[in-house]
């Protein structure tokens, strides 16, 4: 058996109210020890047992490693030029995502696979430990299975996002592309996912066509997800309730119903504010929500055309200022609440028992988060027990 012990912790995020304070379960002068890629024992600096590797960590803050409920990395080229259009002033609409669907098919595996390893390592440095990846840029049987089986490659939390726009081809023909995506595409790429997800959108699928992929999706053992509500108020978030959906992401149009209807589920609302943010749209209204009692993830959303980032603390940073959660909830969001999103209880907490994913900051505490955006805090970060990235 492996240990390692993290210790001379300043403040110590466990998300675990039995092991320390308040929601975050804050403990100060703390150490952890890692046994066999597992959280084995939390306690005082002081008594920490010994191990065979120890990093004294000088009153560096830590935290579970970030968990990214939402991204769309496999795809090829980039839409800087789109982005600058949209900075002087083009209105976002959904159709610019055509523009990876032809980029993307035109890639090989290995490019399409090169990308997401980069940007899975872009990740990492910025300290998310578990990432979740959707298809969405192939469109056609054969691109989107080659695209799960890339996503596959990396982690094994891969949502099929069959429904993500009607392609090109399909102009026009909604109908008939939720017809092939029911019929041959979830029946073919099912066995290489967990997730299945729909844009449930103007100008993207409607209620109907939404409900039609994400049953058929149920019936082949996938598991909900939806984007919804993005653009404007819509069904997304009634129909993710309704599904039994483990989340429902973007939520910035909402009302007061579908807030009382997250309220009483299990459906967790995922912000994501880089996308916002990229956009110039709206922010969602996260207060609204929390003090309503919905569980908030919060995602940094990666993709080519309206969030290219992959940094969960720019996230946190916005969400504080602009989203109006405190630092303890917008911490919270980003590793607990990404876990619930992907209803897993071994991830985004510190506490015995849960996988051994950790952060540690160049910072005495977690509110440098929020308190120095822009900043790269993220000193070491362990997956499963092993170091993976040390700044």
């Amino acid at each position: 058996m492996s240990t390692t012990a993290l210790t001379g912790i300043g403040v110590l995020v466990t998300n675990d109210p039995t092991v320390g304070e308040g929601r975050l379960g804050i403990r100060r002068d703390a150490a952890v020890v890692f046994e066999d890629g597992v959280v084995a024992w939390v306690g005082n600096s002081a008594d920490a047992p010994a191990a065979d590797i120890a990093h004294d960590l000088d009153g560096r803050a830590v935290l579970p490693g970030f968990v990214e409920s939402h991204s769309h990395l496999v795809f090829a080229g980039d839409r800087a030029e789109e982005f600058a259009a949209r900075m002087s002033g083009q209105k976002y609409a959904a159709g610019g995502i055509r523009t990876t669907i032809e980029a993307t098919r035109a890639a090989t595996d290995e490019q399409l696979a090169a990308n997401v390893r980069r940007l899975l390592d872009e990740s990492v440095r910025t300290g998310s430990t578990t990432v979740e990846c959707k298809s969405g840029y192939g469109q056609t049987v054969e691109h989107e299975l080659r695209s799960v089986q890339v996503a596959g490659r990396f982690t094994e939390e891969v949502t099929l996002l069959a429904a993500h726009v009607p392609p090109p081809e399909y102009a026009g023909r909604a109908d008939d592309y939720v017809a092939m995506v029911v019929g041959e595409m979830i029946p073919k790429c099912a066995p290489h996912a967990t997730w299945i997800d729909v844009f449930c959108e103007e100008g993207a699928f409607d209620r109907d066509q939404s409900h039609a992929v994400l049953t058929a999706g149920m019936a082949h053992g996938l598991v909900p997800r939806v984007h919804g509500n993005q653009l404007r108020q819509g069904p997304g978030v009634q129909l993710a309730v309704e599904l039994g959906a483990a989340s429902v992401d973007h939520v910035t149009h909402v009302n007061a119903d579908d807030i009382e209807a997250l309220a009483h589920s299990d459906t967790v609302a995922t912000l994501l504010p880089g996308a916002d943010f990229s956009t110039r749209s709206r922010y969602p209204d996260a207060r609204a929500l929390l003090d309503a009692g919905v569980t908030v993830a919060l995602g940094a959303d990666c993709n080519p055309g309206t969030s290219y980032t992959t940094s969960l603390p720019f996230c946190i940073a916005i969400a504080v200022r602009d989203l109006r959660m405190t630092p303890d909830e917008a911490v919270w969001a980003a590793t607990a609440g990404g876990a619930k999103a992907l209803r897993r209880s071994d991830i985004g907490v510190l506490s015995p028992g849960a996988r051994a994913d950790a952060i540690a900051l160049d910072a005495p505490s977690y509110l440098h988060l929020a308190y120095r955006p822009g900043v790269p805090l993220i000193s070491r970060v362990w997956r499963g027990g092993a170091l993976v990235h040390t700044n």
